[in-house]
Formats: structure tokens, C-alpha cells, sequence
């Protein structure tokens, strides 16, 4: 079946952002919709100028100053445009036995206010119970016909999709932006993708159920405003970044987070490289469940023992590669000390975020082949902990994806939250 018309569903009115009257599905016609940023609300009136702002995220390796990667290559990653290795890690051992863990115990959050006696002050939040009305951005980009060109994406979406559907969510209520279709209106290009983000929050209310999920190239630029602790922020790459370039994470952050009402529950997914912050959001936790902090010694410990590993398996080239990456990774966080505390003071919600993403910031991300489709590695993951049946906490949830990818590629999930969350808690 033919995907749905981009942006023809949801509570908001032909003209104004506070109408009940629901549109009914359209096609491409002669009307233009456009997507007015002070309002919130898409109206059926002739061309409008779109509000949102075009600014030029660039990177070097679209045009600008991009961070080096120092992974060796096994297979193609979601990091660099035009890579030579035009190849996938194949793995076709999808029915290999995992010992997903269960949480059995864990509840389902309450709906009480929770006092946060941290560093922020007067400051309050609230846990969704999903009860309310879902709505669902997906988006995937293959970068077709391009020097860029990715397989698994597009094949992501339909597959969150089709778990979505399966768990309370309607298809007049989600917008799908993929580079294999006609409608102009459905491509993934910076402009559409933004006014997508800005329908995806309209008219959110506490209890509801949001869903992002970006699936495509990730790569990273530099800070300008001190806030990353390693001197970096990170990007997504729409379909005509070389045009109009990429898609800061603080924009994202400013767009899709800071105008969620508090208990809100927007839930996204990030495959692609340099995801870990993805965001923006203060708050990303380890597979212990405790809070990370920067740590300089260990950040150092870590890749020296990387570097080792190069060297005793005879990639000498790898080796000096982990040395560099490290020392870099070092003065980073060493220059840009109490980023992390800014970042908890600017970016900290009382609305209920919770991101997944495909790797750490100074990582790769696969776009692999697995049972035979392509597809990206964290997407995979967490379809197929979910899919399990299991009663999963925020905790076993990263535990069980990074146990997929344990040992057959480099990438490490991560789990942050736009405020202190209890790990043992049920992820629904």
C-alpha cells in the first residue's frame, strides 16, 4: 500500500492550532500546506512562507569542519558520506538465543509530582502515563542515488512503524518522511523534517505519547556555546544537507522538548552515528543505572586500552589512531569542564523525554544486514527487545539492546532523559 499523505492527520483545525476538527487523509493537490511556526498548526492557504529558521549546519565532510572518526571500517557506518567501503556487516544469525532479562518487578511510574532538589531551582516534573493521545514522527533516509547512499533505513521506519501500530498508535496520526516518495511534501529535507517536529509537539498535553524516530546519517560540528563536554555538538543529516545543511541536536532539543507540558512523554529513537546526545537532554544513565558524569581519567584509561588492543592484534594504524582520539577526547572534556553542569541548568524538562541512541557521540553506527534485510543495528535492537513480550524497565531495556550488539559491532546505546528518572521504573 501506497504510504500516507505527510501531515493530514491529528487534532488541529484548517486554520487555526486550537481546533478539535480532525482533517480527513489527502494526496498530493493543488492546495500548498504550509506549517506556521508561531502557531503550531498547518492551514490549507496557498503557500504561506514557512517561519522556521534555515541556518547552515556544515560539516567537513559535507562542506565544513567534521570531527574525524578513528573506527576501522567493517562495514558501512551512518557517519560518513561517500565512504569507499560500500559493504555491510552481514549478520544472518537473527535467531541467536538471547537471555534477555525481565523486569518483573518493575511498576508503572506515578503520576505524583516529583521534587528535584538538585541544582535547578524551583523545579518540578512529572511521569506520563501514557494514557493519552499518540502521535508518531518516523523518519528514514536512504540518501538514493547519492554518494551517501545508506540500505536499512527507509526498512527501519516501516518496521517501527509496524510495531507502533501494534501497540496503540494510528496511522492517521503519524507522519513518515522517507527519500522513495513522490509526495514533495513526505521527502526528508531540513525544512520538512522541522515542520514535521513542530506537528509532532502541537497541542501536546500531559499523558500523552509522543514517538521521533530518526533513522539516516549523524555526524558532528563544532560547540559554540560550551555546553558539550566534548567540545562538540551533533547533527543529523537531512536529504539536502549539501544545500541546505544539517540539523543541530540544540536545535532539535529547542523544537521538539522545550515545548512539551510537563508529564509529557515523548520517547525518541536516534540510529545514527554521533547519537549519544542527540537531544540535548542532561541526563544519560550507564548499565548500572547510575548517573555518568564526565570523567577525564577514565575517558583517558578507556582509550588507551583501545589503543593496546590495536596493537597486540597488529593494527598499528588503529593503534596511533586510539592514541590521537584520545588525547583529543582529553583536552575536550578538560577544556570544556562544567558543560555538563550547564547543560542540566538550560536543557533539564519537566516533561517526561526519554532517548535512545545508536552509539555514544564518538561513535559509528551500523547499517547492517541482518536476516537477510538491511537495516540499522539499533533499530533491530530494540524491535526485537520489544517484540519479546517482556516487561522491560528503562534498565533492562539498555541492558538488552547492547546485549545484540555486544560483540559484533563497536556501537554502545545509549539511555538519557530530560530529567532524574528511576531506571528500575517500567518503560511503557
Amino acid at each position: 500500500p501506497s504510504p500516507p499523505a505527510p501531515y493530514g492527520y491529528g487534532s488541529y483545525g484548517d486554520s487555526s492550532y486550537g481546533s478539535s476538527q480532525k482533517h480527513s487523509q489527502y494526496s498530493t493537490s493543488s492546495n500548498s500546506y504550509s506549517y506556521s511556526s508561531t502557531t503550531h498548526s498547518y492551514s490549507k492557504n496557498n503557500g504561506k512562507p514557512v517561519t522556521y529558521k534555515t541556518e547552515s549546519y556544515s560539516n567537513s565532510a559535507y562542506g565544513g569542519n567534521n570531527r574525524p572518526s578513528y573506527n576501522s571500517n567493517q562495514y558501512d557506518n551512518r557517519s560518513r558520506i561517500g565512504n569507499s567501503s560500500n559493504y555491510n556487516r552481514n549478520n544472518d544469525d537473527d535467531d541467536d538465543n538471547y537471555d534477555f532479562e525481565e523486569a518483573t518487578d518493575a511498576h508503572v511510574p506515578t503520576r505524583d509530582v516529583q521534587n528535584f532538589d538538585s541544582r535547578v531551582k524551583n523545579y518540578h516534573y512529572k511521569y506520563s502515563d501514557c494514557s493519552g493521545k499518540k502521535k508518531a514522527l518516523l523518519i528514514g533516509i536512504n540518501y538514493i542515488g547519492t554518494s551517501a547512499k545508506l540500505n536499512g533505513c527507509i526498512n527501519d521506519v516501516k518496521n517501527v512503524k509496524a510495531f507502533l501500530l501494534k501497540n496503540g498508535y494510528s496511522e492517521d496520526d503519524m507522519v513518515i518522511l522517507t527519500d522513495d516518495q513522490t509526495n514533495s511534501r513526505a521527502i526528508p529535507t531540513k525544512q520538512n523534517m522541522l515542520d514535521a517536529m513542530g506537528w509532532l509537539v502541537s497541542g501536546a498535553s500531559p499523558n500523552d505519547s509522543l514517538f521521533f524516530h530518526f533513522s539516516g546519517h549523524g555526524s558532528q560540528q563544532e560547540d559554540k556555546d560550551g555546553d558539550e563536554d566534548d567540545g562538540f555538538d551533533e547533527t543529523i543529516v537531512p536529504l539536502d544537507y549539501e544545500k541546505n545543511g544539517q540539523i543541530v541536536d540544540e536545535l532539535i532539543h529547542d523544537t521538539i522538548v522545550k515545548p512539551l507540558p510537563e508529564g509529557c512523554r515523548l520517547t525518541a529513537l536516534f540510529d545514527c552515528c554521533h547519537s549519544g546526545s542527540a537531544l540535548d537532554l542532561p541526563y544519560t544513565y550507564s548499565t548500572k543505572g547510575l548517573l555518568k558524569e564526565p570523567n577525564i581519567l577514565q575517558e583517558a584509561g578507556q582509550g588507551l586500552f583501545t589503543a593496546f588492543q590495536s596493537y597486540m592484534a597488529g593494527d598499528a594504524e588503529s593503534a596511533v589512531k586510539s592514541v590521537f582520539g584520545t588525547i583529543q577526547n582529553v583536552m575536550s572534556l578538560k577544556a570544556n569542564e562544567g558543560a555538563s553542569e550547564k547543560t542540566k541548568k538550560t536543557r533539564t524538562s519537566p516533561a517526561d523525554v526519554i532517548m535512545l541512541s545508536g552509539c555514544k557521540d564518538d561513535q559509528t553506527s551500523a547499517d547492517a544486514s541482518i536476516g537477510g534485510e538491511a537495516t540499522g543495528a539499533m533499530s533491530y535492537a530494540f524491535m526485537k527487545v520489544m517484540n519479546t513480550g517482556k516487561k522491560q524497565s528503562y534498565l533492562s531495556l539498555l541492558k538488552n539492546t547492547r546485549q545484540i550488539l555486544e560483540g559484533k559491532y563497536s556501537q554502545k546505546p545509549q539511555l538519557s532523559a530530560s530529567h532524574p528518572i528511576d531506571v528500575s521504573l517500567q518503560f511503557i
